[in-house]
């Protein structure tokens, strides 16, 4: 009986262990964001444009675009979107994989932010968890520290945050952000908004 016992203890640690393991294991992915992409997002999987309609993947440097009824994936846009400044348009923050699959949903939910501006990007923060990224005026690849230095914020006509109701709802993977969507869509910034 006390062997048992001692064996189940023992696989009841083992288990806690794991699930609290689990509960710390956060998806970032600042470093491969772009320069032109939104700050406050620890993660993002895909960033959905809906001046133009488009949608960027993250971590394969591609875009994705409607061409007929087919999804073509590029690392540059064919000329029909000559016009897209990825810079100052708004970018909603996707969480989910193939995000594009949901595209009906996105044209509708999303419409609100055409013709808003761009947020603050990433080429413009002064955080030092940017510095990763390259392009940042501040480059410093992971491990070597760089000094907090003010960047100028001029190129941007507005920022939004959670406070102020204009950011899209949003889900996050693990950094503590909410979701007031329907769970397919995230776009989450990790810690705070």
């Amino acid at each position: 009986m006390k062997k048992i016992f001692q064996i189940t203890a023992f696989a009841f640690i083992m288990l806690t262990g794991m699930f609290s393991n689990a509960q710390v294991s956060v998806n970032v992915n600042i470093g491969a964001q772009p320069v032109w992409g939104p700050v406050g997002y620890d993660y993002a999987r895909y960033y959905y444009m809906p001046e133009y309609d488009i949608y960027y993947d993250v971590p394969a440097r591609r875009y994705v675009y409607l061409d007929g009824n087919k999804w073509l994936f590029a690392a540059a846009l064919p000329p029909r979107y000559a016009n897209v400044n990825v810079y100052n348009t708004y970018k909603v923050v996707l969480t989910e994989p193939r995000a594009y699959m949901y595209h009906k949903d996105h044209k509708v939910k999303y419409v609100k932010y055409k013709g808003e501006g761009g947020q603050v990007i990433i080429k413009n923060s002064n955080e030092p968890k940017y510095y990763v990224v390259k392009g940042h005026p501040h480059y410093a690849p992971p491990g070597q520290v760089k000094k907090s230095v003010k960047v100028s914020n001029t190129s941007q006509p507005r920022s939004y945050s959670k406070s102020s109701g204009n950011a899209p709802s949003q889900k996050s993977h693990g950094n503590g952000g909410g979701n007031k969507g329907d769970g397919k869509h995230g776009g989450g910034k990790g810690k705070g908004h």
